[in-house]
């Protein structure tokens, strides 16, 4: 990272960043990019990777800065491509316009392309300086580059509960534990990743939808047809044993997004041809002590360009994932409700640690209020061993 970083380098890059995090939930399996040209002090066009296959975060902000483009400064969240995807290049891009100086935020994790983009556009003159607010960009694309680096998708576990860690009463009630503003954001991560996973029991208990579902902001008179707020993650129903019924609502959705059913091989082969004729695939893993294996199904995934993965539970479902070390980040709400009760279910299931040594670390936590909810998110320190 250059030495001389000035307000200025960093009020323009933040607002690279800001426009990035408008493709949450409809750019991947591409990450989110944004852009914006400066000439002589003047910001003169901005850009964002609005949705897969449209035109990318550097070609948009170029396209509106016109000629204002020769000479200017770009900056941009990720290194430009030099390579044909789905679009050009956009390090072509970038030298039509005659652009003098490209500020990056972070290179692009793909060994194949680390620095290729940089290094090219060197070659041919332009001053490339990188480093600017890295961590910020990779913050923003953490998914993604966990894919990019692992193969496996990003998995986030919510989960909502009282304040002495109950999911439900004694008698079994749970619904609804936290208030409209948390339920909101819950409706945000799943617009924002590209899978949602439940297990069969909340499947039979709850007959969940696993839907999308955003405020429209358009006033109540604008007839316009406007696209659906928010987009619907792929349903993904953790089910060793196919017990899910054939009028669950998930299997009837007006949906563009599929419904995933995840069983073991020793599943009933009649079953499965019936929730493939509602529409369903169903995802035939090998079997860890009678249940899906959960390492197979993240490497499954990941090959299926599944960058994140939303984990809702419930406590057994969730308390799997922890057990096997395969949370990165965790977003539990917390009501303000005591419930107490010896039979009422806890937050997670699983097997748990016997010792304190084994507990699972947490890092980065953040703590906000969502109305008269308690949001606490993090990450989980991963092992150095992997699946």
């Amino acid at each position: 990272m250059p030495n001389n970083i000035s307000k200025t380098n960093m009020h323009y890059m933040k607002l690279a960043l800001k426009l990035a995090a408008r493709g949450a939930g409809w750019v991947s399996p591409n990450p989110m990019v944004g852009a914006v040209v400066v000439k002589d002090g003047r910001l003169v066009g901005r850009g964002w990777h609005r949705r897969v296959g449209a035109a990318h975060a550097e070609v948009e902000a170029l396209r509106q800065a016109g000629d204002a483009a020769r000479n200017a400064d770009l900056y941009v969240t990720l290194e430009p491509c030099n390579h044909l995807g789905r679009t050009p290049p956009c390090t072509q891009a970038i030298l039509g316009a005659g652009v003098a100086r490209l500020i990056i935020a972070t290179q692009d994790p793909n060994p194949q392309v680390t620095g290729g983009g940089a290094e090219y556009l060197r070659s041919r003159g332009v001053v490339v300086e990188t480093g600017l607010l890295a961590a910020a960009a990779r913050r923003l694309n953490e998914a993604w580059f966990h894919w990019v680096n692992t193969g496996r998708p990003w998995v986030i576990a919510k989960a909502a509960c009282s304040l002495d860690g109950k999911i439900a009463t004694a008698g079994g009630e749970s619904q609804w534990l936290t208030g409209e503003a948390a339920r909101a954001f819950g409706h945000r991560l799943r617009h924002q990743v590209d899978a949602i996973l439940v297990g069969i029991d909340t499947v039979l208990a709850d007959d969940p939808l696993l839907t999308t579902r955003l405020p429209d902001n358009h006033p109540k008179n604008d007839k316009r047809k406007t696209k659906k707020p928010g987009k619907d993650p792929i349903r993904l129903v953790l089910d060793s044993k196919l017990r899910i019924p054939l009028t669950a609502k998930l299997l009837h959705l007006d949906s563009p997004a599929p419904t995933w059913v995840a069983c073991t091989d020793a599943s009933p082969p009649q079953k499965v041809r019936k929730l493939e004729r509602l529409g369903a695939e169903v995802l035939r893993l090998p079997q860890d002590s009678g249940r899906v294996s959960l390492p197979d199904l993240l490497k499954l995934l990941g090959a299926r360009q599944i960058q994140s993965l939303l984990v809702e539970g419930g406590a057994e479902v969730l308390g799997s994932f922890f057990d096997q070390n395969l949370i990165n980040m965790f977003h539990f709400f917390y009501a303000p409700k005591i419930l107490g009760g010896r039979n009422a279910p806890g937050v997670l299931g699983g097997r748990g640690v016997h010792f304190l040594k084994d507990a699972h670390p947490a890092q980065n936590l953040e703590l906000r209020c969502l109305g008269p909810d308690l949001l606490i998110s993090g990450h989980l320190l991963q092992p150095s061993k992997t699946i």
